[in-house]
């Protein structure tokens, strides 16, 4: 439990939970059913929603589901390996200065917008670290937005901001856009 929140991997079991946030949602950032940094990204004629589901029954997607006290749905932080989610944005800077070859990356925290500033996405990101720990732990990365001293808009915050990460144990790396840096950590086993 984190605060009034449980978290739950995403999984078969809890992709029904994970399918009527989405919906509720509109299908997340225009229908991207957050399969924007796997590989299936940008292919022509496929469902995102039902490739987002192949993956999750499949074990090869992950994210750590954030319920409410009702057991609904109100958020979630994907992670996976670096070859379970490829792209990322500010690719071409980022591999101008490539960093140590991560084991994990964190590429999206989505909450319900009628949840935010309620602590879902700070409980998101500390489940997906515990499910993290719990897979073997590592290095983890991620490429996130520096929001201190200037409002940021919702739609470059979806990978979180660096300064959650920083309350997480994170560590700035190189900055690979306007306001994108890539932060990382290390994450023991459990």
């Amino acid at each position: 439990m984190t605060g009034p929140y449980s978290i739950v991997p995403l999984d078969a079991g809890s992709w029904d939970a994970f399918a009527e946030l989405v919906e509720r949602n509109n299908g997340v950032f225009g229908g991207c059913w957050c399969i924007g940094f796997h590989p299936e990204r940008g292919q022509r004629g496929i469902s995102h929603r039902a490739v987002k589901e192949e993956r999750v029954r499949t074990d090869r997607a992950h994210a750590a589901l954030v319920l409410d006290g009702d057991g609904v749905a109100q958020g979630w932080c994907q992670y996976g390996s670096p070859e379970e989610l490829p792209n990322i944005k500010n690719r071409r800077r980022y591999e101008q200065e490539a960093p140590p070859r991560a084991d994990w990356r964190i590429t999206c925290v989505f909450v319900d917008r009628r949840h935010r500033g309620q602590g879902v996405a700070r409980a998101a990101l500390h489940g997906a670290l515990d499910l993290i720990a719990r897979s073997g732990g590592g290095l983890v990365e991620a490429i996130s937005e520096v929001t201190e001293g200037r409002a940021a808009a919702g739609r470059f915050l979806f990978s979180g901001t660096v300064e959650l990460f920083e309350e997480c144990g994170f560590v700035r790396g190189p900055q690979v856009g306007k306001h994108a840096r890539i932060v990382s950590r290390e994450v023991g086993a459990t």
